[in-house]
């Protein structure tokens, strides 16, 4: 049999059996699903829930703050809670980096009470992933908005380091194209991304993230002309201070500042929108189309934003021995 027959014979034999190898480790990969704890630690969601909810009563800022942990965590190679690690703990994680700098400590601690009430019920077994996963979800439903089922089932990561986020997060300044460009890279549509920028709902920004469009504009009012501009006159005056005191901040949405609801998109067209990145949604055609669509249409944006939540949940997830299980959320093993 000639050399060239013989590749032709064993090329579909080697296709098929490189098919087969690739079923059996997807099939023995884990997935992640909303019952995936419910023989290791069955009451995991009540547990994060109570403890999430007390420290949200407690501290009314956390709610804001944890749904931006989780995003910048998942934004930076994958949802691993690789944000979570303190720079005590270790020499240059992903938290020391500049832009995680102003996460609140508030979202932090509300991780690690949910992460100790576990490991006295369930030790060992329930990811800070995960954790995070629920407790945004969790106060997402607190501030009034979509509730939706959290897939669960990821593991923690092993390293965490400053150098990765340079690249990976929108900065307040950015274009909705260059936004659309950075989400496309997670996987994420341009919908899913106006949707998650609804987020902006709650919460507030430091003067120093938007100082730029309030102050050294050339012409009336010193300020970007996309700016309302009573709006940009009480900013100028609220942030006078900002040099001297980086933590002067403005809430995001100023007219339901603590609800979660549409006003956030209902706010771009009036010049309301407080960061750069806000406006841009509005002045971008294919952004455009769904912030007008959530400004009339609360049922839309809850809809998408619950939608868009569990994507962002998935992107990058470490599954089985891709990670670990940390005993401390604040520490790598």
């Amino acid at each position: 049999m000639g050399a060239p027959l013989l590749r032709r014979l064993l090329l579909p034999l080697a296709l098929l059996a490189a098919a087969a190898c690739a079923a059996q480790a997807a099939a023995a990969a884990p997935r992640l699903s909303p019952n995936y704890y419910r023989r290791s630690c069955p009451r995991v969601e009540r547990i994060v829930s109570d403890v999430i909810a007390a420290k949200q009563r407690a501290n009314p800022s956390t709610a804001a703050g944890t749904l931006r942990l989780f995003f910048h965590d998942c934004f930076v190679n994958g949802c691993d809670a690789s944000v979570l690690v303190s720079p005590l703990s270790d020499a240059s994680p992903e938290r020391a980096a500049e832009i995680n700098l102003s996460l609140p400590g508030d979202a932090f601690d509300a991780v690690d009470r949910a992460k100790a009430a576990l490991e006295a019920a369930c030790p060992g077994v329930v990811s800070c992933a995960d954790i995070l996963a629920l407790a945004a979800r969790d106060l997402v439903g607190i501030l009034g908005g979509p509730r939706f089922p959290v897939a669960l089932g990821r593991r923690d990561a092993r390293r965490s380091d400053a150098r990765d986020v340079d690249g990976n997060l929108p900065r307040t300044n950015m274009s909705a194209r260059a936004m659309v460009r950075l989400f496309a890279g997670k996987g994420l549509t341009p919908r899913e991304m106006v949707a998650l920028a609804g987020a902006h709902t709650v919460g507030f920004s430091h003067c120093g993230e938007f100082a730029h469009r309030i102050y050294g504009y050339r012409g009336a009012g010193g300020h970007d002309p996309r700016l309302n501009p009573e709006f940009a006159r009480a900013l100028q005056r609220s942030c006078a201070g900002y040099r001297s005191d980086p933590t002067v901040s403005i809430f995001n949405d100023i007219v339901t500042p603590r609800d979660f609801d549409e006003a956030y998109y209902k706010n771009l067209p009036r010049g309301l929108g407080l960061l750069a990145s806000d406006a841009a949604l509005w002045e971008y055609p294919p952004t455009r189309v769904f912030a007008e669509r959530y400004a009339g249409n609360r049922t839309a944006f809850f809809e998408d934003f619950a939608a868009a939540m569990q994507r962002l949940g998935a992107v990058g997830v470490k599954t089985g021995r891709q990670g670990v299980v940390r005993r401390r959320c604040d520490a790598l093993d």
